[in-house]
């Protein structure tokens, strides 16, 4: 049977569990019965047991939805090195005729499953939603790790459907859930009269389970800018460094504690040497298990800054600590139909309440009807909350080169689009003859008339 065939099969009848009305009209088969009893009569203990038994993968690929792949497939274990993994799974993909995407999925044994490979392909179309696409991505990772679970103890509690849902952390973990990670990355960028040179590096130590999140990170960037133009020459630069620090603790499904703390030094910000630290407290309307759908989640800050400054600001200040507190309001939900989030933050200092800061933004990306798709994205902000700008004037080149912050009273930035398309709805069809498309003028090994 041709391989094409076998998917069309799979897929058919992976559709089955779906839909709540045909599982409750379909008779449930002896095996599923059986498999049930074997779940009534475990403990969470033996649970737990048999998850550390489950495969482990690694999921390789971009712009995927990992927080929700993770949260539907419960019945694996995710590591973050593919060498520790029992199933590499490869997502690759690329442009289809009718403008949405062949995503090829390759399973890929090692280890104790070394020699059980496998490969299936999914295809979006130009019109679908994100979540329309992540949940089609879910319903194939989730037939191709059906094997590989099949060869381990969970496969006891496993049938067409999940019925109990297994704790993402029930594993024997070496590393305890601790990630650390270092990058780096250096920039040249110049022709006859100009050069651009930048540097950024960062590293950071996570460690995140679902009773507590802990993140700290160590960044630094260096920009220089040189023009050299007849009798104009200039050289700028800035330097930015900080520590970054946040510590939640899960109280309940809706409510977490936590805090952060900040180290910095900004050229940009006047800031010698900034320090803030910032218990918080939120409150999500919605179940946090529900935040890969849903979320309405309220913030509430109280910092306590100290500021030493690079120059004398406009107040007259070479040093201050101040007391400040900001409420933060966002909800966002992804649905059939598109996605969207709007979120609502206000703060002002203790000493002033005339220093405050409002901001508002918004992001949409809605279907209204097939073919035709709707983006917005904007934000605002009512600036008056500037206690670090500088007193002395600023000159020209740092004003047009961005070097130095300068006073404002708001900020704003909009972005509005549309897509329209029709025609075949086909579209699963692959050519990638002459690249992805045609480049315009200066695009090297662009075709165009």
């Amino acid at each position: 049977m041709k391989r094409a065939t076998i998917y069309a099969l799979l897929t058919a009848f992976s559709i089955v569990p779906v839909s709540a009305s045909l599982l409750s009209a379909a008779p449930a088969s002896p095996a599923d019965k059986a498999s049930a009893d074997v779940r009534k009569e475990m403990n969470d203990q033996e649970m737990d047991a048999l998850k550390k038994s489950a495969p482990k993968v690694f999921i390789d690929g971009n712009r995927l939805d990992i927080d929700y792949i993770r949260t539907e497939i419960t019945f694996v274990n995710y590591v973050w090195d593919r060498r520790e993994a029992d199933v590499h799974v490869l997502i690759t993909q690329q442009r289809t005729g009718g403008g949405g995407r062949e995503y090829t999925i390759a399973f890929i044994g090692q280890g104790t499953c070394a020699g059980l490979n496998n490969e299936l392909k999914f295809y979006s179309n130009r019109t679908e939603t994100e979540d329309e696409i992540r949940k089609g991505m879910v319903q194939i990772l989730k037939l191709g790790m059906a094997p590989y679970a099949a060869r381990t103890p969970i496969s006891k509690i496993l049938s067409l459907s999940t019925e109990r849902t297994l704790k993402p952390t029930a594993v024997a973990d070496n590393w305890d859930f601790w990630v650390f990670s270092f990058s780096a990355r250096g920039r040249l960028n110049g022709e006859k009269t100009r050069k651009y040179n930048s540097l950024n590096g960062n590293v950071s130590i996570n460690r995140v389970t679902p009773a507590s999140k802990f993140r700290l990170g160590v960044s630094g960037s260096y920009d220089e800018s040189k023009f050299d133009y007849e009798d104009y020459q200039e050289e700028s630069s800035s330097r930015s460094r900080s520590l970054d620090g946040l510590y939640v603790r899960s109280l309940s499904d809706h409510w977490s504690v936590g805090g952060t703390v900040n180290l910095s030094y900004s050229t940009y910000s006047n800031i010698a040497t900034g320090f803030s630290l910032a218990p918080a407290l939120e409150f999500d309307v919605f179940p946090y298990s529900e935040s890969t759908r849903r979320q309405l989640r309220i913030l509430y800050r109280i910092a306590v800054t100290y500021n030493k400054y690079l120059e004398e600001t406009i107040y007259d200040k070479l040093s201050q600590t101040v007391v400040s507190q900001v409420l933060t309001a966002t909800l966002s939900f992804t649905e059939p139909w598109g996605n969207a989030e709007i979120s609502a933050e206000g703060s002002h200092y203790f000493h002033n309440f005339a220093y405050k800061r409002l901001r508002f933004s918004a992001g949409l990306s809605l279907r209204i009807l097939k073919g035709l798709a709707l983006t917005l994205d904007g934000r605002y902000a009512a600036v008056h909350d500037q206690i670090a700008l500088r007193k002395s004037e600023v000159s020209l080149d740092d004003l047009l080169l961005r070097r130095k912050e300068l006073a404002t009273d708001y900020n704003y930035s909009l972005a509005v689009g549309f897509n329209y398309s029709f025609g075949s709805v086909y579209s699963n069809v692959v050519n990638p003859r002459f690249g992805g498309g045609f480049g315009g003028p200066g695009s090297p090994g662009g075709v165009y008339f």
